[in-house]
């Protein structure tokens, strides 16, 4: 948006609120455009005063003459929509309102007025209650924030304040600059999907980082978030996400139901818009790290330098855990190791120069290692010994960093001793972390990044051969009759609306039905019991498997007897016989639920019995490519499965994709569905297909 440039490059700066007392936010944020190298023109307002920090007082907006950019609202919440008003009918087009006692209070209503006034002067605001928003290229300080931070190419947005306040301080001692820093409040007109459009065209911005307790939008959300993250130029987007183990669904008829959380969601967003999740503040600071120092290559083939064998060990296994690759060094560079190295070094991957490795030794390894065209990244370890040449070592590091331009990360291990490299590594743009489990991981993560940049982005594609009368036919009739939850004979007719692949079955409601059904199909059965008052078949012994044609009118009984015995309370309908499959395959689950603010979330995963035991499943959100199928399946743990273990044939991984879009689709044209289970569905070999085995459907 341009009127964001009237936020970011503000020109002039109008203070409403600005105030005499000490410490008070009036006060601080006047203090701190006048004092920490603001070249803008600063209008303090303040009727009862006549000077403020060097700046002539203004009694109002409107005495003042000259042109301003921005105005800063910090009055009670009960004037701020008369301020807002004054100062569109000057024509400022940018506004921050610092003061609180808007929605979060549960005065919506001012929210309201103050972003009508916004809408009918075309205003860019960002609040209210908020911190307000830093640019450290002007020395702008449009915030009540103490610290003016570094120059830098990170943007930070944060929908918390004090978090802010929190960053800026353990930033400014890590070494980390800003291009921009903003604190969003309630967001009322300018959200995060407007502050992202904005960075993507920013020269100074290489990465984004933000702190989110909620975000909405979704769809437009991961489109801008893809834009920036993927390209010839992409930019790392990096998010700390609060609530992780936040109220789930509660109760629910499904295992979607019972697995989905308020984070499921989040996860979905993330994964499929290329966002990178940091799980504390800690990894925030680490991944922030790895970027604003590294360009965005890979570092998938990583080579550790160390002056300690535990240490350089630790490194290598968490390589192997984290995904990356022991990089594997070429004879040359091994050949040139043995020249510069003790014949006690170790020359293969992690090379271990030894503990009475001076700086010229490091430096040696360094040239031979980051030259090997079969080493993409590289990290060095330094524990201090008596003989480490700790600030000459780090100069070494830069200078190869440098040299070589290839993803490069440090640990250095210790304390006091280590400080001195420490600062040398950081005002370098070195990233340097404390220990080198960290280190691979920041590494681990970049890779990532590198890799999902390259991915083509995938169409979602319409789905053919679906019939969506017969399934409003069978919704009309489900709401006429008040069924709200389907047993699986009629959830298998929707799901074959669809086009995906059910096996032959057919309802029998006594014993007479149950023979004759099972001499037409002529196969071994499954017998399943109908009933709306059962979701979980297996529990209430409601299945019967391998059950031959003759045996047929028995089983029926036993199994009806078993049921009304086992769940006295239940109104049981019949018994559903189902051809039974001969095939052995994976049993996945499939899924769909619907999330208040996101809308459809699909999931896949191991299925069975065990699924909310085992919980490896992973959500996706509508709209689905194929694309974005593959990536949900490749983050299952249980992925190796799918690709054949232990004799086992690789599944039809095109069939599984697949049936996840048909049921991505019939969730897009059917909202009503509230929730939906595929379990199993059993994933055969490539060329067999998939076969849904059970399903149960609940509608709203």
């Amino acid at each position: 948006m341009k009127n964001l440039d009237l936020i970011f490059q503000a020109k002039s700066v109008a203070i409403v609120g600005a105030s005499t007392k000490e410490h008070s936010v009036g006060n601080e944020i006047v203090k701190n455009l006048a004092s920490q190298g603001y070249s803008g023109k600063i209008f303090p307002v303040n009727p009862k005063a006549t000077e403020l920090y060097g700046h002539p007082c203004y009694p109002s907006l409107s005495a003042i003459s000259e042109a301003v950019d921005l105005m800063i609202v910090v009055v009670p919440s009960a004037i701020v929509p008369q301020i807002m008003e004054e100062g569109g009918s000057l024509g400022i087009k940018g506004a921050i309102i610092i003061s609180a006692g808007f929605k979060e209070s549960g005065h919506s209503e001012l929210e309201d007025e103050v972003k009508k006034i916004c809408e009918k002067y075309e205003i860019a605001l960002i609040g209210p209650n908020c911190l307000g928003v830093i640019n450290p290229a002007l020395q702008l300080n449009a915030s009540f924030a103490a610290v003016m931070p570094p120059i830098g190419s990170v943007a930070f947005i944060s929908q918390s304040g004090a978090l802010c306040t929190a960053i800026l301080d353990c930033a400014k001692e890590m070494g980390i600059g800003f291009s921009k820093f903003m604190s969003v409040g309630n967001k009322a007109v300018l959200g995060e999907l407007a502050i992202l459009e904005y960075l993507a065209e920013d020269p100074l911005t290489k990465v984004i980082a933000m702190y989110v307790e909620q975000l909405s939008d979704p769809e437009p959300l991961m489109a801008i978030i893809r834009k920036i993250t993927t390209g010839p130029n992409p930019k790392p987007i990096i998010i700390l996400k609060s609530g992780r183990t936040g109220a789930g669904a509660g109760a629910s008829a499904s295992h979607t139901g019972a697995l989905a959380g308020n984070d499921s969601a989040y996860e979905a967003l993330f994964r499929q818009s290329g966002a990178i999740r940091a799980d504390n503040i800690s990894q925030l600071f680490n991944y922030i790290k790895i970027f604003s120092t590294n360009p965005v290559k890979s570092a998938k083939n990583l080579a550790i330098i160390t002056n300690a064998g535990g240490p350089g060990v630790l490194a290598i296994d968490a390589v192997v855990e984290d995904g990356l690759v022991p990089a594997v060094l070429s004879a040359e560079t091994q050949a040139k190791l043995a020249l510069a190295l003790p014949v006690s070094a170790n020359l293969h991957n992690p090379i271990d120069i030894i503990g009475d490795a001076m700086a010229d030794r490091y430096r040696a390894a360094l040239e031979a290692v980051l030259a090997d065209s079969g080493v993409d990244s590289m990290l060095l370890i330094l524990t201090p010994q008596a003989m480490t040449e700790i600030e000459a070592t780090a100069t070494a590091l830069v200078d190869a960093k440098n040299k070589f331009g290839k993803p490069v990360a440090a640990a250095f291990i210790g304390e006091e001793l280590v400080v001195p490299g420490i600062k040398i590594l950081r005002n370098s743009e070195v990233a340097v972390f404390p220990y080198p489990e960290e280190a691979v991981k920041a590494l681990d993560v970049l890779n990532d990044f590198f890799e999902h940049a390259q991915r083509i982005i995938g169409e979602v594609k319409e789905i053919q051969n679906v019939d969506l009368e017969k399934v409003k036919n069978i919704f009309a009739q489900s709401r006429a009759a008040g069924v709200l939850f389907f047993p699986e004979a009629r959830a298998l007719a929707v799901l074959e609306a669809y086009g995906l692949p059910v096996l032959k079955s057919r309802v029998a409601r006594t014993r007479e039905e149950a023979e004759v059904i099972a001499k037409e199909f002529g196969v071994k059965t499954v017998m399943k019991i109908v009933s709306q008052d059962i979701s979980h078949k297996s529990d209430a012994g409601g299945i019967s498997l391998n059950i031959l044609p003759e045996e047929a009118g028995d089983k029926f009984e036993i199994l009806m007897a078993r049921v009304a015995k086992n769940r006295p309370e239940a109104k049981l309908e019949g018994v559903l016989l189902e051809e039974m499959m001969i095939d052995s395959g994976v049993e996945l689950i499939l899924g769909g639920i619907k999330d208040p603010s996101f809308g459809n979330m699909i999931m896949v995963g191991l299925g069975g019995i065990f699924v909310e035991v085992l919980k490896d499943v992973v959500f996706g959100l509508n709209p689905l490519s194929r694309e974005d199928v593959l990536v949900m399946l490749e983050s299952l743990k249980s992925k190796k499965m799918l690709a054949g273990v232990r004799g086992a044939k690789p599944t039809d991984i095109e069939a599984i994709v697949d049936a996840v879009l048909r049921l991505a689709k019939l969730l897009e044209d059917f909202p009503e569905i509230k929730e939906l289970d595929i379990n199993p569905l059993l994933a055969l070999e490539v060329g067999k297909g998939v076969k849904v085995l059970d399903a149960r459907i609940v509608i709203e």
